[in-house]
C-alpha cells in the first residue's frame, strides 16, 4: 500500500476530488494547511501598513491506496491540480506497512 500526500492550491481541491472520484477512490483526508516553498510569501497592505504573509493557504490531501493504484492517483492529482504557476504544490509517496479498519478488524488492502 502507498500513502499519497498532496499539497495543492485550495481552489483546485474540487477539481482534484472529482477527478479522483472517477478513479473510484473510496476515501481521503483533507486538511487546511499553511506553508511555503519556492513560492515564498508576499507583502500585503492593510490599513496603510505593509506586512509580510510568510505562510500561504494550501490544502493537504492524504490518500492510502493499493500499490497498483498509486501511479494513476499521482498522475490524476498532477493533471487536475496543475495551474502552470508557481505554488502548484507537491506530492509525497510513502510505503504503508499495514492498515486496520477499527470497526471490523480488517487488515491490509481490505481495510481500505
Amino acid at each position: 500500500m502507498k500513502k499519497i500526500e498532496a499539497i495543492i492550491k485550495p481552489f483546485k481541491l474540487d477539481d482534484v476530488q472529482k477527478a479522483l472520484a472517477e478513479l473510484d477512490i473510496k476515501g481521503m483526508t483533507v486538511t487546511e494547511v499553511k506553508g511555503f516553498g519556492r513560492q515564498k510569501g508576499h507583502t500585503e497592505l492593510y490599513r496603510g501598513a505593509e506586512y509580510v504573509v510568510d505562510f500561504l493557504p494550501k490544502a493537504k490531501l492524504e490518500i492510502v491506496v493499493a500499490d497498483d493504484m498509486a501511479v494513476n492517483v499521482v498522475q490524476t492529482i498532477m493533471e487536475s491540480a496543475k495551474t502552470d504557476k508557481i505554488g502548484d504544490g507537491k506530492i509525497f509517496i510513502t510505503d504503508i506497512e499495514d492498515a486496520v479498519r477499527i470497526r471490523t478488524g480488517e487488515r491490509g488492502a481490505e481495510a481500505l
